[in-house]
């Protein structure tokens, strides 16, 4: 889909995609989950889906997906952190897609939930982002969830922000490699605009450093 495409796609979509946004928010909400040190999570469920509505258009294949990726954005952590099963998310899926829909929409969260681990690496070792790879849309929600994590960690000096800017900007290599499909399906894409955007925020050598991670 095109740019203008896929926001008239959003528009006509808009009453569901904000049902499912008040969902999230309120799944969240009730197991007293916050972001960066008191916000309400919600900030970090829109940041997620504002970056996959501006960059979705970069690899949604058609209408009938628009949903299920938004979907993925605001539910992609309801698993890990909200005491969800997969069975859970499928349920809540079908209230607002088909079927069809609903299987792609809870895929994509269950390729974006972390494995069990002791640590950062184990709990995102190679079968997890093979999971990514495998799954469609699953890079791009990735990226987006990563690009709003980033965003919010240079958005001020405090030490953990700097310590996580840090972690992500050493992680970026490996990140976008692993992330990388290197498939002709759209749907399994690692957007170079995307890639740009975190650049702009973790890096003051962007030329350079943006083509030494797109070369990975």
């Amino acid at each position: 889909m095109d740019r203008i495409e896929f926001q008239a796609a959003l528009e006509r979509n808009a009453e569901i995609i904000g049902k499912i946004r008040e969902s999230a928010h309120e799944l969240h909400r009730s197991v007293n989950q916050t972001y960066g040190g008191g916000l309400p999570y919600s900030y970090h469920l829109d940041m997620v889906a504002c970056n996959a509505s501006d960059f979705g258009h970069l690899v949604c294949a058609s209408e009938e997906d628009v949903v299920p990726m938004l979907f993925g954005a605001y539910y992609h952590d309801s698993i890990e952190d909200a005491r969800l099963s997969y069975n859970d998310v499928m349920k809540v899926a079908r209230k607002f897609m088909t079927e069809k829909q609903a299987l792609l929409a809870t895929e994509i969260v269950y390729a974006l939930t972390n494995d069990k681990g002791r640590n950062r690496d184990e709990r995102a070792g190679e079968k997890y982002y093979a999971g990514i790879r495998e799954t469609p849309y699953a890079p791009f929600v990735k990226l987006c969830d990563r690009l709003a994590n980033i965003t919010f960690s240079c958005s001020s000096d405090d030490s953990d922000n700097s310590h996580m800017k840090e972690v992500y900007k050493k992680e970026m290599p490996h990140f976008l490699s692993s992330l990388n499909a290197h498939s002709d399906d759209p749907r399994l894409g690692v957007p170079y605009n995307v890639i740009i955007k975190i650049a702009e925020c973790l890096i003051d050598d962007l030329e350079a450093e943006e083509n030494k991670w797109w070369k990975q």
